[in-house]
């Protein structure tokens, strides 16, 4: 693309996720937001209102929007997570560059289709992982890559909140027809790529997993955001666990809470031959953490702990989110958080619904793309 002109950005569903792309699509000075779309008649309209952008073009599906937008380089798409799939398939064939947000999307199968879109458009497409490029999980890897740990061997990773079914600011979240699952494609895509990326993002294998919806059921849920009647519609997952096996025999542990009676499900832990880490958890897990973490090895036949300092970055996530995909459009350099990692990722979170289906482990297959 020529570096002298304006990428010109859509942007897919006008909720409250598109509120930090807009905000930082307007820091970029090589950018024009042209195009919006929302099925919600007006919301579009209000949305660029509230932020001062005009001339925006503004359409009811994201479709439509695409059908009379030749000219747009790229799109955000903030939609249900239900909506992810047929709005970045049509948008690649329609040979526009995407931005998904995560989870990628449902299904398995879905994440299968949509990477072949991507593969025979040849645009880019990249999922919304912005803690990846926070400088303390690029710690986490550059331990792992440092040989300081030996060969990884077990995970344990996850996540939770006591309280945190993201209510407040929409009930879409606990809708299966339109989330489409919980509190795993929400915060558990998070602990699974911070650990998967560090090492390397092995393939994976099998997959017992555990899903269920105790905590969201009930009115206490809603306490603090005063909206008991949520218990009534909610139908995904407010708590997960898995068993995961990995190529290269290693194993993850996982667990992730939206809502339970505990104060963490427990720091994740990274055991290697030579030696092992902890990263602390949080009170609310968000997919970053805010504790040093901890190094342990023998040193001359002794256990030595080796506090790693946390590392303080200001940046802003989203800012460096948005600005690496922009950079990859105009030098035509690879997507950020590619699809060929999350595939791994979304296969995992596919395979501990089928296993919780049907009571057992589960094997995953991914077809070759």
């Amino acid at each position: 693309m020529d570096a002298n002109k304006k990428v010109k950005i859509g942007i897919i569903g006008t909720g409250w996720i598109a509120e930090a792309h807009i905000v930082n699509y307007l820091k970029q000075p090589d950018v024009e937001i042209v195009a919006g779309a929302d099925l919600v008649p007006g919301k579009a309209e209000a949305f660029f209102e509230r932020f001062g952008v005009k001339g925006v073009h503004l359409y009811n599906s994201h479709k439509e929007m695409l059908d009379n937008e030749p000219d747009l380089d790229a799109v955000s798409i903030c939609t249900y997570n239900c909506q992810h799939a047929p709005c970045a398939i049509y948008a690649l064939e329609k040979g526009v560059n995407v931005l998904l947000e995560k989870p990628m999307c449902v299904t398995i199968e879905e994440a299968v289709a949509i990477r072949k879109a991507e593969k025979a458009s040849g645009k880019i497409l990249s999922i919304g992982f912005q803690p990846r490029l926070d400088a303390n999980m690029k710690m986490i890897k550059k331990i792992v890559e440092s040989g300081e740990l030996g060969r990884v061997y077990y995970i344990q990773t996850g996540g939770g909140r006591r309280h945190g079914i993201p209510v407040s600011w929409s009930e879409t979240f606990i809708e299966n027809d339109k989330a489409g699952i919980g509190a795993v494609g929400d915060i558990g895509c998070y602990a699974l790529d911070m650990v998967l990326n560090a090492i390397g993002y092995p393939k994976p294998l099998t997959v017992t997993g555990r899903a269920s919806d105790f905590g969201g059921k009930t009115p206490e849920a809603y306490a603090a955001v005063g909206k008991p009647e949520c218990a009534k519609k909610f139908s995904v997952d407010d708590f997960a666990s898995a068993y995961i096996r990995l190529d290269g025999d290693v194993i993850v542990d996982f667990r992730i809470s939206w809502y339970m009676h505990m104060d963490t499900t427990g720091d994740t832990l990274i055991l290697g031959t030579k030696g092992g880490l902890r990263i602390p958890s949080t009170e609310c897990w968000n997919g970053s953490f805010n504790k040093p973490m901890t190094l342990y090895r023998d040193v001359a036949g002794a256990p030595v702990e080796t506090t790693i300092p946390l590392i303080e970055d200001k940046s802003d996530l989203w800012d460096k989110k948005i600005r690496s995909f922009l950079d990859a459009i105009i030098t035509g350099g690879k997507a950020p958080v590619p699809t060929s990692q999350i595939l791994y990722n979304q296969a995992i979170i596919d395979g501990i619904f089928k296993s919780n289906e049907i009571g057992h482990e589960v094997e995953i297959n991914i077809p070759e793309i």
